[in-house]
Formats: structure tokens, C-alpha cells, sequence
């Protein structure tokens, strides 16, 4: 018998959404400023490198703002959504307890049997769902994933706590992964430390109609950067070597839109110049699980990611969760 052919996906249209809402730091200081909190332009850019945010208003969920992403994203690839065969979500903002907000998306979209779930690590999500999408492509469980990040992270911020409050925005960014002859997604490298769930959390929950412990989000800064310099780049150099490549072979670097320090610092340990790093919170702000699609998207839009391009995505969260994937654009 004649073995079958490798069987590999692609990218092959890219998607996103920004909340029309938007707030520069000036105007989230002057909304603390009301509540008798202190904060300013120079500082949140200083120590972040954002200068605004997107919110939704109040009633729009993560499955509203994934639809638009979704759309764009199918448009992209000049696909309809009766062709995706499956759908994945990754939120830690999804709509409800259950059903998942994948589901709730695939109803928005107007379609129904294909499989469609979420996926929960956090600002890592949408490494671990591209990388679920790309195994189950390759096994033949799926040919056509549509595979979205989505946060409304405006919902679970304590505006009372300036240096948590001023870093979140929402958004939404999504692809389209479809089956191919050549290698498109190339390696990916995903890893988890319960051991540092602490450091970033929101711990409460919901229980007998209430909400059980804190449900706003709690973040130990100093630690987070510590831990997110050290472990981006041992996973963007373990992708490398499951590819067989180098750090010269990156022509884009992508990674999780959380603190430009953070970042560049990456950049720098991967011999990067820094103008190949793609950089979007100044004006989105830390998206959570959907800062990697809606920085993806916006680089390919503006022409600076282009077919045959290899990028490099990688994210780290609450978790804790790290991951990185390498693809052939």
C-alpha cells in the first residue's frame, strides 16, 4: 500500500475586533481620579508602554466580539462559515458558566453540528487552541478550524487597584486553519506550573447563586515579569529545535501584548532586532487570550507579515501557562 501523504495546516485567513470604546490613560486616570486614585499618562507608559484600551459596553459579551473577528477572519480566507468544521474559543472572559462561548459563536455564525469548544489558559489560550486546532487537523478529526481569542477582561478588573486596572483591554482576534500539503504551523511547545497559580488569578467563583471568594483579578507584578522573561524564551528556543530552525530563520516575533519591557527583553534574548517585533499594546493593552490573533491580524493587514514569512507566536498567563508556536506564514 502507498503510504498517505503528510498531512499538515495553514493560516489562511486572519480576523479581529476592537470594542468601539476607547480609553487613552488620560481619561482612565481621570476616571480612578474620581474614585480618589492616583495614577497618570507618564506612569502606565512608563512601566508598560500601553497609552490606551478598548472596553466593551456594558451587556456586549466575549462571543459579541468574537463574531466580527470570526467574519473578517472567514472573509480572509474566502471561506463561508457552513465550510469550518471546528470552532475553539480560547477566553477566561467567556460568556457563561456553560454552554461554552464557542458554541454561543457558532450560533451567531448561523451554523450548527461542527465541533465547537473553549479553551481556558488564560493569556496563553490562544497557543494551546492553535495548537489543539493544528493536532486535530493533522490527525484528520478537523480540515477547517476557526480558532478565536476573545476577552471582555474589563468585567473582572478592580479599578481600585491601579497597577492591575490600567493594563487590561478587550478585544477579539481569530484565524482560519486549514489542512495542507505543505507545512504551515511547523512546532509548538506548550507548558503549565500550578505552582504559581498565586502570583495570577482571580480566585472567586460561583456557588449556591453567589459568588464565592474574590472574583476580581489579582496579579503579583514583579513576580509575573520574573517569570514570564525567563520562560519566553526557553520555549521560543524549544520550538526552534522541534523545527529545525534558528533564530535567523524568524522574520516576525509575536508574542502576548502584556508589558513592552517584557517584550523587548525577548526580542533581545532571541538576537532579534527590535523592529521585527510586532507590537500592539500601546494601543490595545494586555487582550489576554486575544492579544496574539488581534497583533497577527493587524501585522498582516498593514502588509508586514506576508505569505512565507516565518513568525514566530508566543504567550505566557495565569497558571501558570507558557507556550510558543512556529509557523510558515
Amino acid at each position: 500500500m502507498t503510504a498517505s501523504p503528510p498531512r499538515y495546516s495553514r493560516i489562511l485567513g486572519t480576523g479581529s475586533y476592537l470594542p468601539p470604546k476607547r480609553l487613552t490613560n488620560a481619561d482612565l486616570a481621570a476616571q480612578l481620579a474620581a474614585d480618589g486614585i492616583e495614577t497618570s499618562d507618564e506612569w502606565i507608559i512608563e512601566r508598560t508602554g500601553i497609552r490606551a484600551r478598548h472596553f466593551a459596553d456594558e451587556g456586549v459579551t466575549a462571543s459579541d466580539l468574537a463574531l466580527p473577528a470570526a467574519r473578517a477572519a472567514l472573509e480572509a480566507a474566502g471561506m463561508t462559515a457552513e465550510q469550518i468544521d471546528l470552532i475553539i474559543v480560547a477566553t477566561s472572559t467567556p460568556d457563561m458558566i456553560f454552554p461554552s462561548t464557542a458554541t454561543l459563536l457558532q450560533h451567531k455564525l448561523g451554523v450548527h453540528g461542527c465541533a465547537a469548544f473553549d479553551v481556558q489558559a488564560v493569556c496563553s489560550g490562544f497557543v494551546y487552541a492553535l495548537t489543539v486546532a493544528d493536532s486535530m487537523i493533522k490527525s484528520g478529526a478537523a480540515s477547517k478550524a476557526l480558532v478565536i481569542g476573545s476577552e471582555v477582561f474589563s468585567r473582572i478588573l478592580d479599578f481600585k487597584d491601579r497597577t492591575t486596572c490600567v493594563l487590561f483591554g478587550d478585544g477579539a482576534g481569530a484565524v482560519v486553519l486549514g489542512a495542507s500539503k505543505e507545512p504551515g504551523i511547523l512546532a509548538a511547545d506548550l507548558h503549565a506550573d500550578g505552582r504559581h497559580a498565586n502570583i495570577l488569578c482571580t480566585p472567586g467563583t460561583v456557588a449556591g447563586g453567589k459568588v464565592i471568594g474574590d472574583p476580581l483579578l489579582k496579579m503579583d507584578g514583579q513576580a509575573v515579569f520574573k517569570l514570564a522573561v525567563g520562560v519566553l524564551e526557553k520555549v521560543a528556543r524549544a520550538v526552534l529545535d522541534k523545527a529545525g530552525r534558528s533564530e535567523a530563520d524568524i522574520d516576525w516575533l509575536i508574542p502576548h501584548q502584556a508589558n513592552i519591557r517584557i517584550m523587548q527583553g525577548t526580542a533581545k534574548k532571541l538576537k532579534m532586532p527590535l523592529d521585527k517585533l510586532i507590537v500592539t499594546v500601546d494601543e490595545h493593552g494586555n487582550t489576554s487570550a486575544a492579544s496574539i490573533p488581534l497583533a497577527l491580524d493587524v501585522a498582516v493587514r498593514s502588509g508586514k507579515v506576508r505569505r512565507g514569512d516565518t513568525v514566530m507566536l508566543e504567550g505566557v498567563g495565569g497558571g501558570f501557562t507558557w507556550g510558543a508556536v512556529l509557523l510558515d506564514f
